[in-house]
Order: structure tokens, then sequence, then C-alpha cells
């Protein structure tokens, strides 16, 4: 299940990708705003990021209208990897060697087409599992 949430400036983006969620049949768990009447990032970037971290959701999208602002909040849960990508090879690289296990957008930067390849990208892209990579995924959440 993915977990998602949006402030005022991420929600068209955010409804763009739901309907890309839906298409593909994959669950997803819509953590707010529901309107573009103007709130407060940390808000959704919280309640994805703790979805994902207490294993409710195996992964979350995040989106402001930057994106900075809300996976700044995202990475400050323990055990979440939040990544900001601007194209798909961000996401594939993410994946690949920090198994991101969230997902930031900037719904004011990214049109439509190019976030849902990057969405599709990091969603589609698996942890290598590579030993350096382990271990620095494991430096990252505080171990040595």
């Amino acid at each position: 299940m993915i977990a998602i949430g949006s402030d005022h400036g991420g929600y068209e983006l955010k409804e763009s990708v739901k309907q890309y969620l839906e298409e593909k049949n994959i669950p997803y768990r819509d953590m707010g705003c529901d309107s573009r009447k103007s709130v407060d990032y940390p808000v959704y970037g919280r309640a994805v990021a703790e979805a994902v971290a207490d294993g409710t959701c195996d992964k979350g999208i995040v989106i402001c209208t930057t994106g900075i602002g809300i996976s700044m909040v995202a990475n400050k849960v323990p055990g979440v990897r939040c990544a900001l990508c601007s194209e798909p090879l961000s996401a594939k690289m993410t994946r690949l060697h920090n198994d991101a296990n969230v997902l930031a957008l900037g719904g004011g930067l990214l049109g439509v087409n190019l976030a849902l390849d990057i969405v599709e990208t990091f969603l589609n892209t698996d942890f290598s599992g590579e030993e350096k990579h382990q271990r620095r995924v494991n430096m990252i959440e505080g171990g040595r």
C-alpha cells in the first residue's frame, strides 16, 4: 500500500498520482489534504512518513509546491528515507542505492507526465541489496 499526502501546493498533482495508482490497481491511502485551501505541509508529510515507518504502508509519496519542505518533514521520522526527485533517473538511483521508501515531488515544478514517470520508476525499482549499499543504508539509519 502507498501512503500519499500533499499540501495545497501539491494537491492537483496528488490527485493525478492517485488516478495513476487507481489505473494500475495499486492500493493507496490518501493522508490529505483534500482541497486547494492553504494548509501546513508538515501535517501531511508527517502522516505519510509515520504510515511508512510503522509499516501501515510500504512506501509513501509526499508533494508540496517544491517538494523541499515536505521532504524535510518526512525525513525527521525515524526509519524514513525520503528522496526529492525531479526526473526518473534520480528515482531509480535512490531506490537502487538508498532503498528510499518515500518519494517527494514538487507539484509547482513538475508537469503531470514527468511526475508520473518519476512515480512509476520509484515504485517499480527494487533496492539492489548490494552489500555496500546495505551498509550505507544501515549507516543512514544510525548503525555502523
